[in-house]
């Protein structure tokens, strides 16, 4: 019954209820901090708290079904660093022994075609400082056409008077005009989600949106998609592209199962759908074998005729549940963190389409063209392509965004930002965290975000500004140091009876 004390009611909840809210809460907890189910599942039933998984040593969580690594990683991640007892000497040793090779140094010298070497030879003999990319471009554009030398020449000048008119003028503001050229087309954006042409229900963000997570350089994008081609045979055979798709999309047990509880043998049978075995290319026996991985069932997982069962190790219901809780969910076949993946048909060859983003494992996918796989996870770029590579993804992917939504921004702008973005050999965003706020003067940063904090922190550290910027220039209303404001005019008078 409810009791009445001072005028609030009081209901009594017991201590079955209090302790699986506080699993509830630790489960999301573990979540949050990249923990996977499985894992989770396993700690939870003997710790109810993060504290108390902390106050648990290497060993006891290894005792509870842990590997020593995976044990090391779930108290790192939980914030407690892991100690391992080894001595001295074998810490020593180990070092010794893992010495990583420099990496190989990889040169690709572009070796210029004949033609582009003549019009090169042309633009020095005529003095056209053309770079080379136009060079490369007239080239290809007269590949078969069979000019004179004073039509070369003639075209050269064009070029150069075209290439020149567009150059910027000396102490232009660049990094104004490509925050212009950048935010104005940004405003007309419209906020929206696209759907892959000629697939159904992959949905990637795009629009206003997806250019936000771009700048912000978002760990996970809102819609992680990839955009996969196939090579060889699976390129031009739907049934193989097929088997390849199957490779990538993760398979779960439900997926390819039921699993029904026989709580009078304490035990769970797990029933496979024939038919969405064979799609998947799965056996009975691929099943038992991904089950024994699993710690909560491992070693009692067996095949009885198509049906595979799991006898409880001890006569109890909780043990049963966590059982069932433990295999329903468990990874058959896939690559992590791909949810989907679709086939689709364009230019006559097969590629895949998937909801989710694993790029480091889908590069080794038999059948995958690895030089043409696409992932709008900037990010993941970085980590598994080099920086390098990760600004030519924010570049196509910001390019890609504005192109959809009919806008057209000179390339070199958003080239600007990408380098900006990766400078420092990471990618930044352009943000407090990152860009504007890292900038070195001071009423920059304060006229950015957070005002009180950054002009407290510079009073207390004896900061000092010196106005190089536009910003913190306009702030104290002198001109800018840009365009006319970069220079310095000195006009000195003659004097009456001087030589002119």
């Amino acid at each position: 019954m409810a009791e009445t004390v001072n005028s609030k009611t009081w209901i009594p909840i017991s201590r079955a209820e209090v302790s699986e809210m506080a699993k509830k809460d630790t489960l999301k907890a573990l979540e949050s901090r990249e923990i996977n189910e499985e894992v989770s599942e396993l700690l939870l039933t003997k710790y109810n708290t993060l504290s108390a998984i902390s106050a648990a040593g290497v060993e006891e969580l290894v005792e509870l079904g842990l590997s020593e690594e995976e044990a090391e990683s779930v108290l790192a991640k939980i914030g407690k660093r892991a100690v391992r007892k080894t001595t001295g000497v074998k810490t020593k040793k180990a070092v010794e022994e893992v010495k990583v090779e420099p990496m190989e140094e990889v040169f690709n010298v572009y070796n210029p075609t004949d033609s582009e070497n003549k019009l090169k030879a042309m633009c020095d003999k005529y003095d056209h400082p053309l770079p080379m990319k136009i060079i490369r471009d007239i080239a290809l554009a007269t590949e078969h056409a069979e000019f004179t030398d004073d039509r070369y020449e003639k075209l050269i000048e064009v070029a150069e008077r075209m290439y020149t008119a567009h150059l910027m003028d000396q102490n232009e503001s660049a990094g104004v005009m490509a925050a212009h050229s950048l935010g104005e087309p940004g405003t007309q954006m419209n906020m929206r989600t696209f759907h892959y042409a000629g697939v159904a229900n992959i949905n990637v963000t795009q629009g206003l949106p997806r250019l936000i997570e771009i700048v912000d350089a978002r760990r996970i994008p809102s819609t992680p998609s990839m955009n996969i081609p196939l090579t060889g045979i699976a390129a031009e055979d739907e049934s193989v592209a097929r088997h390849v798709a199957s490779e990538i999309e993760v398979t779960s047990l439900l997926d390819v199962a039921s699993v029904e509880t026989d709580i009078t043998n304490m035990r769970l049978i797990i029933a496979p759908d024939v038919r969405k075995m064979e799609v998947r290319g799965l056996e009975p026996e691929d099943i038992v074998d991904k089950l024994n991985k699993v710690k909560a069932v491992r070693g009692m997982v067996e095949l009885s005729g198509f049906d595979i069962l799991i006898t409880s190790d001890e006569p109890s219901f909780k043990r049963l549940q966590s059982m069932y809780d433990a295999v329903k969910n468990a990874k058959i076949k896939g690559i992590d963190g791909i949810s989907r993946a679709v086939l689709s048909k364009t230019g006559g060859s097969w590629r895949i389409v998937t909801e989710g983003s694993n790029l480091k494992e889908v590069l080794k996918i038999e059948g995958v063209d690895a030089d043409n796989v696409m992932t709008n996870s900037i990010l993941e770029v970085a980590d598994v392509l080099g920086i390098e590579a990760a600004r030519n993804s924010i570049i196509h992917e910001a390019m890609g965004t504005l192109g959809e939504a009919g806008l057209d921004v000179d390339i070199r702008h958003i080239m600007l930002v990408a380098d900006l973005m990766t400078n420092d050999g990471y990618v930044k965003a352009i943000g407090r965290h990152g860009v504007s706020g890292k900038k070195s003067s001071v009423l920059a940063r304060a006229a950015f975000e957070i005002t009180a904090a950054h002009l407290l922190h510079a009073a207390m550290v004896g900061e000092v500004d010196h106005l190089e910027g536009v910003t913190e220039n306009i702030i104290v209303g002198q001109p800018v140091t840009l365009g006319t404001g970069a220079v310095n005019l000195i006009y000195t008078p003659k004097k009456k009876g001087e030589d002119e």
